[in-house]
């Protein structure tokens, strides 16, 4: 940045204007530079291999394209200023400019011509060791009125790449011997090629449970070829649910991935109280969203199975919550729970849940992280919104998880952030013995790619509960 930017900039009429006049600016080349470099001309490395901070493909820079746009700027603010009209320029790139160099570029008038109020500018750019990276000639049209314009902040720039957060975590969980896995009922051809894709990641080793010649007919249709030894034989959903849930049992499978059918018959299958997965802790749901202009994954829990929790269920949600993003490598997740207000008042439930649940965490009833509420939306993500509130909080503004009061509210919140927000989203069910994948038609394959690496990772990281 230019420290010595002015508030405003005044420029040179035609008239005012004489051979040797020259004006200068003078830029480091960071990382915001980079991001709003790539934002205007979309060189954003494709492969993937640019360094995170910026993913700009390196040859965008040392072309010196950086260097051209500074020289656009020094005559569009300076010299002529406001109002020119640019005509066009012929610049030489002598050597290369990278990240972290100091660049001064000058325009030096050397002709000006009455017809079309025309100025023949000399431009130079040197960096910081005083070599010439950058020379030539730009032609511009003056203005005739004088112009005084107030210099308008920078816009906030952020570049986002879909998926990227949850490819970092799927090369991650492929760092793990790949989990033993029951599709249940995979009658589909997105159930198979979902599994068939985390298989191809080395996240899970499937087991086709449901109708046998269903299951093959739709491997066929989606080009994959299965080992017949995969396949677990079962008449229709309902007894695919119970026979993926006896193979977790049997300790022949680490977790569950739901295929063709409805969620409440995978729950109910794993709910049994006789022959289920049921543990001492209350199963939720945790939807992990990547979201751009986040600089984190935000989880949201729980928006999908418990619709009015208390205070014990909510309780299991947060722990629930904790354990996995822990499981991620957050070291010390920050939770936020939500109401619509950030003080307590007996006229709001979901506030005193939130103050129960803070003093829960307070006397190790909840373990892992920092817990606060409750926390409106606004001050659990927005550090704008706690400054102006005078918020004094380790998690407001920076929460890593947000705790809904109800499934109608979290189910929203989440719909909003994927439909209006572009965040793309994964998501577990936890607390059953075995991490379960509860994916739908709607999800992409980086979602599903997610939701098995979430598996993989809580899996590993496991503990008794």
């Amino acid at each position: 940045m230019d420290s010595t930017a002015p508030e405003f900039y005044e420029n040179r009429t035609f008239d005012e204007i004489a051979i040797g006049d020259s004006a200068e600016i003078t830029r480091v080349l960071g990382e915001r530079d980079l991001h709003l470099f790539a934002a205007i001309s979309g060189d954003i490395d494709p492969d993937g291999s640019a360094p995170l901070a910026g993913q700009i493909s390196v040859p965008m820079v040392a072309d010196g394209m950086w260097g051209g746009a500074l020289v656009a700027a020094v005559l569009g603010t300076r010299l002529p200023g406001p109002g020119m009209v640019h005509l066009g320029q012929t610049l030489h790139f002598h050597q290369p400019v990278s990240p972290g160099d100091r660049l001064t570029v000058r325009v030096t008038v050397t002709a000006r011509e009455a017809a079309g109020q025309r100025v023949t500018l000399a431009c130079e750019g040197r960096n910081q060791s005083g070599a010439v990276v950058l020379d030539g000639e730009a032609e511009v049209r003056a203005p005739r009125q004088k112009m005084r314009v107030a210099v308008a902040a920078a816009p906030d720039v952020r570049l986002h790449r879909a998926g990227q957060r949850f490819g970092a975590l799927v090369a991650r969980a492929a760092d793990l011997p790949p989990l033993p896995t029951a599709v249940i009922h995979p009658c589909d051809e997105l159930s198979i090629a979902g599994a068939e894709q985390a298989r191809a990641a080395g996240l899970i080793v499937p087991l086709w449970v449901g109708p046998r010649d269903k299951i093959l007919a739709a491997a066929e249709a989606a080009g994959a070829t299965l080992d017949p030894a995969e396949i677990v034989d079962a008449p229709h959903s309902h007894a695919a649910a119970e026979a993926a849930v006896a193979l977790v049992r049997e300790g022949r499978a680490g977790a569950l991935m739901k295929g063709k059918l409805h969620t409440d018959e995978v729950m109910e299958a794993v709910l049994d109280r006789a022959c289920g997965l049921r543990t001492e802790r209350r199963i939720s749901h945790v939807f992990a969203l990547d979201t751009p202009g986040l600089d984190r994954l935000l989880f949201i829990t729980d928006a999908a199975i418990n619709i009015a929790p208390d205070l014990g269920v909510l309780r299991d949600i947060v722990q629930n919550a904790l354990d996995l993003v822990m499981a991620l490598g957050v070291r010390v997740p920050r939770v936020a729970l939500l109401s619509a207000v950030e003080t307590v008042s007996d006229r709001l439930p979901s506030t005193l849940l939130a103050a129960a649940i803070c003093k829960m965490h307070d006397r190790g009833q909840i373990t892992g992280g920092l817990v606060d509420g409750p926390l409106a939306f606004d001050n659990a993500i927005s550090p704008a919104a706690v400054a102006a509130k005078g918020i004094v909080s380790a998690v407001a503004g920076r929460a890593d998880i947000l705790v809904v009061p109800n499934l109608e509210s979290g189910n929203m919140i989440a719909k909003q952030l994927i439909h209006l927000g572009g965040a793309e989203a994964a998501g577990i069910a936890l607390g059953a013995r075995v991490p379960i994948m509860l994916t739908s038609r709607a999800d992409s394959a980086a979602a599903r790619l997610a939701s098995a690496a979430l598996a993989r990772l809580h899996a590993a990281q496991a503990r008794p509960v």
